[in-house]
């Protein structure tokens, strides 16, 4: 995720940190956005899409529960709880009318501004907004203070107790929520893999020893943009260690968080993952779900990582969701 811009960072609009949220995504259509409604329909914004747009209402703007109109109609389905999205936006206060804050809109080169639109990662109000809009829409977002600051308001960017925020966001890129690529014929050797309703995947080791080099094997295969060698990904995975336990047993998985996650797909120096994960990810394509063994040297070798034993061997089904 990139560097926020101060005062949003400041303020708490988004928080930095990938936190759990209360809700997974699902594949069923999204639910819990903010309704459209009187105040949210008197903000207007010119300008091209993705680029910083001139915004006009009335003030003070004010509304009971947080309210989302359609500026610009996008393309595709809506957003859903849990789901990655680059956006660009401008706030303002809905009392006085002044910018609070605004995103780079491509100036020097930046790219938009990603989030995950789950609770605990962004303020309530921008979530509701959030859900439910399309990729390449524009969206204005009224926000009342029980969304957004409370009756402390926030002295740190003049906002008061009583003053709404106002949102206008382009909604620039949309990011998978699970893989949808073909499915493969199981190849032998590897676990077996069963997945829940909201496509979190079980993973069932058998009896047999652990391979004692790199295995992956494709699940799913994705149509889309193929990972190159320090690529930013984002995926969702689980991550089950190779020991002879039934269940096996999972160290970590981004599915139990509820959100996510974005690596570098290199390892050391150039990255934040181990070998045979990076190993596996260079070459996957967007849309994919694959199966990775990783035998200890590409892995932790012979230290222990918290719950992970020195010289185990790893087993991740990762989801690919999106490049960047």
């Amino acid at each position: 995720m990139r560097k926020l811009p101060a005062l949003i960072a400041a303020a708490g609009l988004i928080a930095v940190a990938l936190t759990a949220c209360s809700s997974t995504p699902s594949a069923a259509d999204c639910t819990g956005g903010a309704p459209s409604g009187d105040a949210s329909k008197l903000v207007t914004a010119t300008g091209e899409f993705g680029s910083a747009p001139t915004v006009d209402f009335p003030t003070p703007l004010k509304a009971d529960g947080t309210q989302s109109s359609v500026i610009t109609a996008g393309t595709g389905a809506g957003i859903i709880a849990g789901q990655k999205v680059t956006i660009e936006m401008s706030v303002y206060n809905g009392t006085t009318g002044e910018l609070i804050e605004k995103t780079k809109y491509g100036a020097d080169d930046t790219t938009p501004l990603s989030l995950v639109v789950a609770k605990d990662q962004v303020q309530e109000g921008l979530r509701k907004g959030l859900l439910c809009a399309t990729e390449d829409s524009r969206i204005a977002v009224v926000v009342p203070p029980k969304d957004a600051f409370g009756e402390a308001g926030n002295a740190s960017i003049k906002v008061g107790p009583k003053d709404n925020l106002v949102f206008v966001i382009d909604v620039d890129k949309t990011y998978l929520t699970r893989a949808n690529g073909a499915e493969q014929t199981p190849q032998n050797g590897f676990p077996s893999v069963v997945l829940a309703e909201n496509g979190a995947p079980g993973i069932t080791i058998g009896s047999d020893a652990p391979p004692k080099e790199l295995k992956v094997a494709v699940l799913k295969k994705g149509t889309g943009d193929a990972i190159a060698k320090g690529d930013s990904v984002t995926v969702h995975y689980t991550g089950v260690i190779w020991d002879g336990t039934k269940p096996s047993t999972v160290f970590d998985s981004s599915w139990e968080r509820g959100a996510p996650a974005t690596f570098t797909a290199a390892s050391g120096v150039d990255g934040g993952v181990i070998e045979g994960f990076a190993d596996a990810l260079v070459g996957q394509t967007v849309g994919s779900q694959f199966i990775a063994v990783i035998p200890p040297d590409k892995g932790y070798g012979d230290t222990a990582q918290d719950t992970i034993p020195a010289n185990s061997t790893l087993v991740f089904v990762v989801d690919v969701l999106g490049i960047g």
